[in-house]
């Protein structure tokens, strides 16, 4: 509750601001390449866009969100209110995460609501259960992300270079504005061992019925359970560095 009351505090600055943001970028790119009435998986580019955006956002956020709080501990001297309570690393995680995730479900709400008045949108839902799925596990796979970082960083800086210089190209090469088919083999493997294509592809897919992570529905189903066991296997990564204290209580 104390992180959820920290950016409702400032929310043009953590939920509007940043659907505004994404926004911009549907508005970019539908202008400039969705004329023609362009087909991208059966629908035109601004819906085929749309769902990658709003989970796009939702991840960014989770990881902002996340990567803050220890590490505005750290640099205002105040990481003792993080510590001192009798919480264990379990709880402390948990509340950590739960917060960068309810951000993120915001920002997604405000982004859905806000592309649904954009000309030739659809939001029609086709899986209900890929679009919780794979919106759950990518904002919490970005939370976790986003703790290891705030207890990496020392300083601002090391936290804006990995948002820099490696969510956001993960972000935007994953699939957001295209579909891996068009790119060449090599590109195509890449594209295959980024967790962000797996979120976004199979986020898309609870709305268009479509995906290119393959050609049925079993695919995008082991794309959602490869997602669920990366998100264990890192969150017993970060349980373990924050029971162990590293650059927490040194």
């Amino acid at each position: 509750m104390k992180e959820v009351r920290r950016f409702f505090k400032v929310q043009t600055q953590t939920i509007w601001a940043p659907a505004i943001t994404t926004l911009l970028f549907l508005v970019i790119f539908t202008v400039a390449m969705g004329r023609g009435d362009r087909l991208v998986l059966g629908v035109n580019f601004a819906t085929f866009v749309a769902p990658g955006l709003i989970v796009m956002g939702m991840m960014q956020n989770a990881f902002a969100n996340a990567s803050f709080s220890f590490l505005s501990g750290k640099m205002q001297g105040t990481i003792v209110d993080y510590l001192m309570p009798p919480l264990t690393e379990g709880e402390l995680m948990l509340a950590l995460v739960s917060a960068s995730v309810t951000r993120a479900m915001l920002v997604g709400l405000a982004l859905a609501l806000m592309m649904l008045l954009w000309p030739g949108v659809s939001l029609a839902v086709a899986h209900p259960w890929a679009v919780v799925w794979f919106g759950l596990m990518g904002s919490l796979f970005l939370a976790l992300l986003g703790l290891l970082s705030s207890i990496w960083a020392e300083k601002f800086d090391h936290n804006a270079a990995v948002t820099n210089f490696v969510i956001a190209p993960l972000s935007l090469l994953s699939g957001t504005f295209y579909v891996i088919d068009n790119l060449a083999p090599a590109f195509q493997a890449v594209s295959r061992v980024n967790p962000f294509f797996y979120v976004i592809s199979g986020f898309r897919f609870g709305f268009l019925g479509q995906s290119d992570i393959g050609s049925t529905n079993l695919a995008v189903l082991h794309g959602a359970l490869g997602l669920g066991l990366l998100n264990a296997v890192l969150g017993a990564i970060t349980y373990a560095v924050l029971r162990s204290g590293w650059k927490l209580k040194s």
